[in-house]
């Protein structure tokens, strides 16, 4: 039920994107947002035909696991803009980060198949080294899914792990320099993407605008919580049957 409310409310008949106009309301403004609005319904209905799909697939994460996320990034493959529902078991990041913003690190657990990953080399957006294939999980939890789900994986010479890390690193040679030129030992936000299996590095990119002088890190990731918790993850329905279920055992063998 909360699936469908949901979808409802974000993707009304009109469309998702409504603008909205702060300060002075003028007839070109207004013309100006009609634009805008229009244009951004035209591109998450019809171009990004993956865009409710996900939506639908990450609501319905959030409300049974409490946490879900949205990853919004262009894909240099299909050469426009992509999203893609992102579990909360494939997005790791520090339990005590109360936003993504603030958060040190986070990494993106992504399994590519490695047809893809050869694309991607060839257009330049990897290194063009070898890769090790084969889908291993190291998760208890996403071994119970693949149970679930009769996905039995462990093997699988179509797919490579890669963990694609957003960190801050002082790099040798590209150091935050003051006014003087002079290092000063700031990290600076990089994306850096990994190839599970042997540890090589695929990619290293900064991850600030060029144009922004503070040099602040570029948020690719929206993230969901059904019920806020205590740390950055929420609490969804499959916590509160399990509190229903322990209780009504507990008065039962009393």
């Amino acid at each position: 039920r909360f699936q469908s409310n949901a979808i409802m409310e974000i993707f009304p008949a009109d469309g998702p994107v409504k603008t909205k106009i702060i300060g002075e309301v003028t007839e070109e403004k207004e013309d100006q947002a009609l634009r805008i609005q229009t244009d951004m319904n035209y591109l998450l209905t019809t171009d990004m035909k993956d865009y409710r799909p996900e939506t639908e697939r990450m609501l319905f994460g959030l409300s049974l696991c409490g946490s879900a996320f949205k990853k919004i990034c262009y894909d240099p493959l299909l050469d426009m803009p992509d999203v893609k529902y992102v579990p909360a078991q494939d997005f790791i990041m520090p339990y005590g980060a109360t936003s993504l913003k603030t958060a040190s690190r986070y990494i993106h657990v992504v399994t590519k198949p490695i047809n893809e990953i050869k694309k991607l080399q060839h257009k330049g957006f990897y290194r063009d080294i070898s890769v090790l294939p084969g889908y291993e999980s190291n998760s208890q939890l996403q071994d119970k899914i693949d149970k679930v789900n009769y996905e039995y994986r462990p093997g699988d010479e179509d797919s490579v792990v890669l963990l694609e890390a957003h960190v801050d690193l002082d790099i040798s040679g590209l150091e935050h320099t003051d006014d003087d030129g002079e290092p000063t030992g700031i990290a600076l936000p990089y994306v850096v993407t990994v190839e599970r299996n042997s540890g090589r590095v695929l990619s290293v990119y900064k991850n600030w605008d060029e144009k922004d002088q503070n040099k602040n890190k570029l948020i690719w990731f929206s993230s969901y919580n059904y019920i806020p918790g205590m740390g950055a993850y929420g609490y969804g329905l499959i916590h509160l049957i399990g509190g229903n279920a322990k209780a009504s055992t507990a008065i039962l063998r009393q």
